[in-house]
């Protein structure tokens, strides 16, 4: 690289890590919210409760590089431009190649990642979520339920231990079980104890007493010595035991376990994600694209209808739409894989062509003065609400 591209490039990569951090940070914070009941109700510490909110950022790389390059390009150009730095590029004779090249290398570095992540780090990372997710339900009662309270282990199972002894043993044991249809269980055990084999826990309740009661009014009582409750039930029945297309890597997606219960009751879907992860790691690139052919241009001020930026997202969450779409479409029908080849590499010679021909992709300026006209339109009802409701200077109700 020559001076000017190691400018741009180093440029480009310090917003690049700044948009990044900033956009992962708002969907990771998204994500992790409607899981903290993991800490409230299965008692987990808030290290491990951390440990298996990171499980999660790997499945949301693959998705914000791609608009984090676009924001880049976008926003790099456009205080180029504005300080008059593209002009002077031009003036001095530069290449076109010289402002795409350090673009298109941070573009293949984010698309290598996005490879990368969504076909071996998101794998794995879910695969262990799962497992943490299962065995945090395994370990509820001896964990986390505290002395004297109900605690429902999962729907249509409760708990209460009246006192932890010393060496992890339990005193007065009640446990309601009303999971089967038409026949409810209590259980009551002076002693208790959880017992790990592996990753096999047993609660073992001794000198207890079994109230089995039908829907007819039946009621049995049944004295024991001894009673094993399997607690490792718990965790073959999570949803962590499944693992669908989208949780598989892609060594797995080309060649499926036939007896995969999943994939016979879904083949379908697993051919589609198997093309999805081969179309679309490269989105980066397709973005970058899209970036330099509507913002890479030099233009006077007065040229500029819309900022490059809105322009540039407009398209991109066009072109990830049209993706995704095809995409759920290809899981029903085989129909449309080719089609998901067809629009990164459409939209890619697209934006080649206005690049190549030194032509600038903008909204039609009918649609940037509408925008504008309707941004206007806001801010005008905006300050007629604010003057209507007395919060403009002056216009406060008197006491």
């Amino acid at each position: 690289m020559n001076v000017i591209e190691r400018y741009i490039f180093t440029k480009g990569l310090l917003t690049f890590i700044a948009t990044l951090s900033g956009t992962m940070a708002i969907v990771w914070v998204t994500q992790v919210l409607p899981r903290l009941d993991l800490v409230t109700s299965n008692g987990q510490s808030a290290g491990n409760f951390m440990y298996l909110a990171s499980l999660i950022l790997p499945s949301v790389v693959p998705e914000v590089l791609p608009f984090s390059i676009a924001i880049t390009v976008a926003q790099i150009f456009a205080s180029m431009n504005t300080d008059s730095e593209l002009a002077v590029i031009n003036a001095s004779g530069a290449s076109r190649w010289t402002v795409v090249k350090p673009i298109l290398v941070l573009a293949t570095i984010a698309s290598l990642a996005s490879f990368l992540f969504a076909n071996v780090i998101d794998p794995l990372s879910k695969l262990e979520f799962r497992r943490l997710l299962a065995s945090a339900r395994a370990d509820l009662i001896s964990l986390v339920v505290q002395e004297g309270s109900f605690r429902q282990v999962e729907k249509g199972l409760y708990i209460q231990i009246g006192e932890r002894l010393p060496g992890g043993d339990l005193s007065s044991v009640f446990l309601a079980d009303s999971r089967e249809e038409g026949v409810d269980f209590i259980y009551y055990a002076k002693r208790g104890s959880v017992v790990e084999e592996g990753d096999d826990r047993t609660l073992v309740m001794n000198d207890g007493m079994v109230q089995r009661k039908s829907r007819n009014g039946d009621v049995s009582v049944i004295r024991f010595d001894s009673y094993a409750f399997d607690l490792s039930a718990l965790a073959s029945k999570s949803e962590g035991s499944k693992m669908y297309a989208k949780d598989r890597n892609l060594l797995y997606l080309f060649d499926p376990d036939p007896n995969d219960p999943m994939f016979q009751q879904k083949p379908q879907e697993f051919r589609a994600h198997l093309h999805r992860r081969l179309a679309e790691w490269p989105y980066s690139i397709v973005f970058a694209l899209i970036g330099l052919a509507v913002a890479a241009d030099a233009k006077s001020h007065r040229e500029g209808r819309i900022h490059p930026l809105v322009t540039t997202l407009t398209l991109a969450l066009f072109v990830r739409w049209l993706g995704f779409f095809i995409g759920n479409q290809a899981q029903s029908s085989v129909l449309f894989i080719p089609l998901i080849y067809a629009v990164p590499i459409a939209a890619s010679a697209i934006c080649i062509w206005f690049i190549a021909t030194n032509r600038s992709m903008e909204l039609p300026v009918t649609w940037a003065e509408s925008l504008t006209a309707w941004s206007r339109r806001i801010g005008d009802r905006m300050a007629f609400l604010r003057i209507r409701g007395g919060t403009e200077p002056g216009q406060g109700s008197a006491p």
